[in-house]
């Protein structure tokens, strides 16, 4: 049964009067969560319904696997009245590989009530295989029983391994029952059996796969952070694949709670020889997703660096020319063409469960980023070529612009009687001065900064593999190393002196070993009156 707080559950609850709950063995352990599941984050629209789309309801969801095939078109169904019985018929067919008998007693009673506006529709439902239900709840009862007793023996062994395996296996169960709450509970128990850090990012991976199920969000994002901590302490060891995982995860959630430039910079850092992602999102997935957060939020030079010219997310727009075509018409400022392109697609984007509560808010701030890039190079516009360009009305357009103006996001006035808008008068000598002061203010910055790090080089001051642990420990003692490193005021014999005093006063009879990029990273960071290397 699903979790009550999932969007599928609730979606399918609303046409049911009762549900039909199955008994399971009681676990003899609490649940051991960092959260407990909140209600859902994402932001509150109103879903449109789809009249007519080109979506390949047959090629999109051999895409998916397991819950995120059945979330996505169940979705479909309730959004898209032309494709629902097929939709229905499609999710009825794939949920009887699972032993989720009540979400498959639901699809069902929903095939039943769809009115019959085509010929046959009623009669091509197939009847109820309760044959089916009743074997699949014993065969579901049986192998629950013997994962329980399973663990429990594990645990009477105290053998961790065999405990974090049992759990997962159990986890894994309730999953494929549709029971995303013990799920959760199960996956979460394995943290206290992780031996080695390839354990705890598998647990985080599960922990992340259910909560995004159950749109906990914020769950998302801690595990994320955590599985990522893990495998920062062990680089060499880092799976390509795990990492593509986490970014779209993230990417995924940052989406769902309106971030739209953090997702872009996750969904960017995806690998396509690496991803593989079918419980969650497909390639095409990441395209739309990057490619949309980004043209939203990117500035220019941005779009071309990260989205253009990335080599590795070309790789995921090749599978959409459309969306390709999108981002090089926006680049290039041909405003009407690319705008008339993302309303072609809108109708297919607004089928996507995670996109589609944010698809206008998307649309919103790409043609506002567009107005704001048509008008930077200009002193005056005409407002009846702007419209053109933009294919909207005057009326219209002085709407969008007046409301640009207040949010602060275009520096003009409108000249309402002859429909022209003329950029604020600027200082450009007070503008010059305050640039070039504050190029100077970053040369001296980064001057300092080298010279700290080639007197660290000159001197010897070496790098330590386990910086970043003893950091959380201690506090280094960056005055004793800034009194070693003073070159204004110390000859370089000195400085010598200095350090191989610090380092005997150590215990050691060398320079304190602490991390270059560090100190150089603390030292940039400091004000410019404070205390340190100087030039």
């Amino acid at each position: 049964m699903f979790c009550p707080t999932t969007k599928v559950g609730a979606l399918l609850s609303r046409d049911m009067k009762t549900v039909t709950n199955k008994k399971t063995p009681s676990l003899d352990e609490p649940m051991q969560v960092d959260a407990s599941p909140e209600e859902n984050e994402n932001i509150k629209n109103d879903h449109a319904i789809v009249e007519s789309t080109t979506l390949d309801l047959d090629s999109y969801a051999k895409q998916y696997e397991g819950i995120a095939r059945l979330n996505r078109l169940i979705f479909i169904a309730d959004y898209c009245p032309s494709l629902k019985m097929e939709a229905l018929r499609m999710a009825l067919s794939y949920v009887q590989i699972t032993h989720d008998t009540s979400l498959y007693q639901q699809i069902h009673r929903r095939l039943q009530d769809i009115p019959s506006t085509l010929p046959d529709a009623v009669s091509s439902v197939p009847p109820l295989d309760n044959m089916w239900i009743e074997l699949t709840i014993k065969k579901a009862q049986l192998k629950l029983e013997k994962l329980d007793t399973d663990l429990k023996n594990y645990k009477s062994n105290s053998i961790k391994e065999s405990i974090r395996r049992g759990n997962d296996d159990l986890g894994d169960h309730y999953l494929d029952m549709g029971d995303l709450c013990n799920a959760l509970k199960c996956y979460s128990r394995a943290r206290d059996y992780c031996t080695s850090p390839k354990h705890v990012v598998n647990m985080c991976l599960n922990v992340i796969k259910v909560s995004v199920y159950l749109e906990n969000w914020s769950h998302v994002i801690s595990y994320v952070q955590k599985a990522e901590s893990t495998t920062g302490r062990t680089e060499k060891e880092v799976d390509p694949v795990v990492q593509t995982k986490l970014k779209c995860a993230a990417g995924l959630a940052d989406l769902a709670t309106g971030k739209y430039k953090s997702a872009a910079k996750n969904f960017l850092q995806a690998s396509f020889d690496n991803f593989k992602y079918p419980e969650l999102l497909s390639s095409s997935n990441v395209a739309t997703y990057g490619a949309l957060c980004a043209l939203a939020s990117f500035d220019r030079q941005e779009l071309q660096k990260n989205v253009i010219s990335s080599s590795s997310f070309k790789l995921f727009l090749e599978s959409d020319s459309q969306l390709r075509d999108i981002l090089h018409m926006f680049y290039q400022s041909k405003y009407d063409s690319c705008l008339k392109l993302l309303d072609e697609i809108k109708n297919t984007l607004l089928l996507d469960m995670y996109l589609a509560p944010h698809v206008k808010a998307l649309y919103v701030q790409i043609r506002n980023r567009a107005l704001c890039q048509y008008f930077s190079p200009y002193l005056s516009a005409e407002m009846h070529k702007m419209a053109d360009a933009f294919n909207t009305n005057v009326k219209d357009l002085e709407d969008e612009l007046m409301q640009l103006i207040l949010d602060g996001q275009i520096n003009a006035r409108i000249d309402s009687h002859n429909k022209i808008l003329y950029a604020k008068d600027i200082d450009q000598r007070s503008s010059t001065f305050e640039k070039s002061i504050a190029m100077g203010q970053e040369y001296e910055r980064r001057t300092k900064a080298l010279i700290l790090r080639s007197a660290m080089l000159k001197y010897q001051v070496q790098v330590k593999s386990d910086a970043e642990d003893r950091r959380k420990e201690e506090k280094p003692n960056f005055a004793r190393l800034g009194e070693a490193l003073v070159l204004s005021s110390t000859s370089p014999s000195s400085i010598g002196a200095s350090t191989s005093s610090a380092g005997a006063a150590s215990g050691r009879g060398e320079c304190p070993r602490y991390e270059i990029d560090s100190l150089v990273g603390f030292y940039c960071n400091q004000d410019n009156s404070e205390d340190g290397v100087s030039a």
